[in-house]
């Protein structure tokens, strides 16, 4: 027996009740550069616009009934329905703005002082950090952390958001494709929004753990850990300058097996996209 469904969570509490030892968890995350370019056809700037969501690519030449897809059917129905059904959430309009909130900051480090200023009845660094997971096991938005080598992981370290669907960003934007590409800045963060959200589904599908790490101003935007292979990536969308800094500092702290530059003077993002995760972390 196969059993589909979009709260995998949900789905995996019932099993584990009733079938344990007798079932297999297969998880399906977002659909690839490479599912999308061979269903669609699609360029490597509307998969990072408009994400990876097949049911929505037919509606992309008319962009506000696209939005409305985004918004409605796959935003709203996954918030209402599979997140809130995951766990106890007393506060479900602090979860729909954490989750604006997190679209908006995508690619970005943001603290946990800084989301409760923004946010209205927000309670405490917990509740952030607790309204996170649920966003997460719905494939929505993560909270990476930082990367401390052996150490465990900081829970209370400034989260590193990503959206897992660029979609779910450029829905909420206003903006269109042309208008996205314009502005450069906008659309940097869009690409390593979806360099990140090619990792975060990887991690999603148990292939690997994703982080990022900072240490004042020197920054690596996102650490890979699968096995004993550690991965350094740095993304760039722009012009690039010969010295990464921030790659160099952690290179000497904790000896990855391999650092990548992604986008101008690297790796092509269309080609990043293109491979599986574990391509560019264990070759």
């Amino acid at each position: 027996m196969v059993l589909l469904g979009s709260a995998p969570l949900l789905m995996q509490r019932g099993l584990s009740e009733s079938l344990a030892g007798r079932f297999e968890l297969i998880r399906l995350t977002h659909w690839t550069l490479t599912e999308m370019r061979a269903a669609f056809d699609w360029s490597l700037d509307q998969f990072i616009f408009f994400g990876g969501y097949p049911g929505a690519a037919p509606l992309i030449a008319d962009p506000e009934r696209w939005s409305r897809y985004i918004r409605d059917p796959l935003i709203e129905t996954t918030i209402s329905r599979d997140a809130l059904l995951l766990t106890r959430v007393d506060k479900p309009a602090l979860l729909r703005r954490l989750f604006a909130l997190a679209c908006e900051y995508s690619g970005q480090i943001l603290s946990y002082q800084k989301m409760l200023g923004q946010l209205q009845d927000a309670g405490n660094v917990t509740t952030l950090a607790h309204y996170l997971d649920p966003l997460a096991a719905a494939c929505m938005v993560v909270g990476l952390s930082k990367f401390a080598g052996q150490q465990a992981r900081l829970r209370g370290s400034s989260p590193k958001l990503v959206a897992m669907n660029t979609a779910l960003v450029s829905a909420q934007s206003g903006l269109g494709l042309d208008q996205a590409r314009a502005d450069h800045a906008w659309w940097g963060r869009l690409v390593e929004s979806a360099v990140g959200a090619h990792l975060a589904n990887a991690a999603a599908a148990g292939e690997c753990e994703v982080f990022y790490w900072r240490d004042r101003n020197r920054e690596v935007d996102f650490v890979v850990r699968a096995g004993r292979s550690l991965t350094a990536i740095e993304v760039k969308s722009g012009r690039v300058s010969d010295a990464l800094p921030g790659i160099g500092t952690f290179a000497a702290r904790f000896t990855p097996s391999r650092t990548l530059l992604v986008g101008a003077g690297g790796i092509e993002v269309d080609e990043f996209l293109s491979q599986p995760a574990l391509h560019w972390i264990r070759t």
